[in-house]
């Protein structure tokens, strides 16, 4: 058996049609005698206009194939007479065919990760019953993987099958059972999303222990422990931990400057800038705001030029990395700024914290969320600050309080111990400067490889986040359909949002635990479904920066 992080399952395109007509001919003409030999050994199965294949390959070698197929008449609509009475009823049902696999490589995991990825395809569409002709050689292999027998054995000699059925929700109990619990084999869909992030099995794990007391000493000792490793990680002096999203944090960030009642600076160059003004606009804050163009980075000397001639702006609030366009704001020269004017720097770190390192020191607030870069479970929101916060019982409402969590040892409310315990799990497991350089090191190869095939990059590289890499499709390219197509060929990448979508942009990102075998490939396939789509054929990458300058816009 070849090393398994080697494989990779895709729903196949034209480019593997012929390599699955071999396959079909050397498993169903030469090993099952269910057809003749020929002397061109290839065979092209019947119904091959309809049916979609998830396919699995070694390198470039096709080793592993199953075909599904909604249409009936189903092949075994002619072996045996009225096949619905057999079946449940109420059922939307596909016919599952050719499952064949190259012998070496013949085991449960290529098995199920085949069947699973084309139950995750027709899942989509509605399909939730799955049949079979499964060989009677095979049986105890197909009852391992959740098929039931129905009806008499078909066939005749050699070529005999055993009709079965699978109930979609059958398959999703096995296939969790059969899923190798190594983190160095690709799961069934390569995760590139900025959140929800695919997490360790360490993870997943510690989420699943039953639910503790938030009022026991053994959580609050465990809760403390979190709240000092993400101190460690990022040099803060202190953290209150949130039961919410990031919108919760920034709410709670926002809530502390009101407090202040003095006038600050909100900088924008994306979409998560323009929220923060959204933040404050709700809070009433009273501030001003520096936009410039979506992906475009600050001009710092005209920033540190604003805050000196404007005393009345004591704070300063702003995105590390802006998450729309990939832009990692410059955090040393916004501390210098700030630090020189007397102003507080407050800043959402929500996708920078735990993709690049990050220093909080003279960082007045900060915002981070455990479902992006920290490798966790999303459902946790954390504000990191240094300085004493007290209780502002009748300033702000209770769950916005920074200070009323402060005085209650950070769990004034119910809190979830499985969320604690997973963010807590990927905090010790992860070593923090290796992560940094892995990123590092894989975005530099990714850029790279984008630009040779014809992608434009939204970020300039001397201002990108090394983990959120934006791509302007051409205009004649859906970034909707390309992201349809991305998911059924095994990659799930950001694109069904908003201000995505309205732009045509598309989005790799890396955090959480993610594919680095994946993610050589990812370039190369993404180019291939664009080509198909583009109304220039080969030529549809081909377009100029000003496509970047009007998305921008």
């Amino acid at each position: 058996m070849k090393p398994e992080a080697s494989l990779r399952f895709k729903i196949a395109g034209a480019a593997e049609f012929e390599a699955i007509h071999r396959l079909n001919y050397k498993t169903f003409a030469e090993e099952i005698p269910q057809h003749a030999r020929n002397p061109e050994q290839r065979l092209v199965d019947k119904f091959h206009a309809e049916n979609t294949y998830a396919i699995c390959l070694h390198a470039d070698r096709l080793v592993g194939m199953v075909t599904g197929r909604g249409n009936r008449p189903f092949s075994l609509d002619q072996k045996l007479a009225d096949l619905d009475s057999y079946l449940p009823t109420g059922r939307k049902v596909l016919e599952v065919r050719l499952l064949s696999v190259e012998k070496e490589y013949r085991n449960g995991f290529v098995f199920s990760r085949l069947v699973g990825l084309l139950a995750h395809h027709f899942r989509e569409r509605g399909y939730d019953l799955a049949i079979i002709s499964g060989t009677v050689r095979q049986q105890t292999l197909y009852r391992h993987l959740g098929f039931v027998p129905f009806g008499p054995v078909v066939g005749t000699g050699d070529a005999q099958f055993q009709p079965m059925y699978l109930t979609l929700e059958r398959f999703l109990q096995v296939s969790r059972a059969l899923s190798p619990p190594s983190s160095a084999v690709e799961r069934l869909l390569a995760s590139y999303l900025p959140g929800p992030v695919d997490v360790h099995e360490d993870v997943r794990t510690a989420f699943q222990r039953g639910p503790v007391s938030h009022r026991s000493e053994a959580f609050l000792a465990d809760f403390c422990t979190t709240k000092r490793l993400l101190c460690e990680l990022t040099r803060a002096q202190r953290v209150e931990i949130l039961l919410g999203s990031g919108s919760l944090a920034n709410d709670a960030v926002c809530a502390q400057l009101s407090l202040l009642g003095e006038r600050g600076l909100i900088l924008s160059n994306g979409e998560f800038g323009d929220r923060l003004i959204d933040h404050a606009t709700r809070q009433g804050l009273a501030c001003e705001v520096h936009r410039v163009s979506w992906g475009e980075p600050f001009d710092y000397e005209g920033i540190r030029r604003l805050v000196l001639r404007r005393p009345e702006l004591r704070w300063l609030w702003t995105t590390h990395c802006e998450t729309s366009t990939g832009i990692l704001n410059e955090l040393d020269t916004l501390k210098r700024i700030c630090a020189v004017a007397g102003v507080k720097l407050c800043l959402d770190c929500i996708s920078s914290i735990g993709t690049v390192p990050v220093d909080l020191t003279g960082v007045y607030l900060a915002s981070c969320v455990s479902g992006k870069a920290l490798a966790s479970f999303p459902g946790l929101s954390m504000v990191f600050y240094h300085h004493d916060l007290a209780p502002a019982p009748t300033s702000l409402p209770r769950y916005f309080d920074l200070g009323y969590y402060a005085a209650q040892s950070g769990i004034p409310f119910t809190h979830s111990s499985n969320l604690v315990y997973a963010l807590q799990a990927a905090l010790h497991r992860i070593r923090w400067p290796e992560t940094f350089a892995h990123i590092g090191a894989a975005v530099l190869g990714l850029r790279r490889r984008l630009r040779e095939v014809g992608f434009q990059i939204v970020a300039p590289d001397a201002h990108a986040s090394p983990a959120v890499v934006t791509i302007a499709l051409p205009h004649d390219i859906s970034s909707t359909a390309i992201g349809h197509s991305l998911k059924e060929t095994g990659y799930l990448l950001n694109y069904n949002c908003g201000y995505l979508l309205e732009r045509n942009w598309i989005q790799i990102c890396l955090m959480g635990e993610w594919s680095r075998h994946g993610l050589e490939t990812l370039p190369d396939v993404l180019a291939e479904l664009c080509a198909r789509r583009g109304a220039r054929g080969d030529q549809a990458l081909r377009y100029d920066a000003s496509l970047v300058t009007q998305a921008r816009s």
